[in-house]
């Protein structure tokens, strides 16, 4: 039980400093005159999130660790800070679309349009396995899937306009 309370307050302790990051540069880039868009749909991503962590800290204390699917989670976070570390400041929850800016095109921008989400799909399955809790994983990867799609709608039109 320790250890599962480890590991999800590192994924909590994570996801909270992220906000804290996304917050600082959405202000940054609202104030170089960014846009943002798709506002309508974050409270359903940040719900999402929210209810997917909040779940596992209810269901997965008890339950053992699946040690190879915790190192695919540790694989995940270093896509993740690839991800980040190329995006930098740009970076944030919400889609903001500042005119005049190019595309991020280093990093995994290189390779695919939305790393990111790659990897935030591939966490909201593989953490819950890490606890064997395969139904949880397939229903939060199912509605993260239907928010994905409006979110990448959104930021598809979004970077289009820049």
């Amino acid at each position: 039980m320790i250890g599962q309370a480890a590991i999800l307050g590192l994924v909590t302790a994570q996801r909270l400093g992220e906000l804290v990051v996304a917050r600082r540069n959405t202000r940054r880039l609202l104030a170089a005159g960014g846009v943002e868009h798709g506002a309508a749909h974050y409270p359903l991503i940040v719900a999402l999130h929210a209810a997917w962590l909040g779940g596992l800290w209810l269901l997965a204390l008890p339950r053992p660790i699946a040690w190879p699917w915790l190192a695919a989670y540790l694989g995940l976070e270093v896509l993740r800070a690839w991800t980040l570390a190329s995006i930098g400041s740009r970076w944030t929850t919400r889609i903001i679309a500042v005119p005049g800016e190019t595309l991020v095109r280093r990093g995994p921008y290189r390779f695919v349009p939305h790393p990111n989400y790659l990897v935030v799909v591939g966490e909201i399955a593989v953490l819950p396995l890490v606890f064997g809790l395969w139904a949880y994983a397939v229903v939060f990867s199912l509605l993260n899937a239907a928010v994905l799609a409006v979110r990448l709608r959104a930021e598809t039109r979004a970077l289009r306009n820049i």
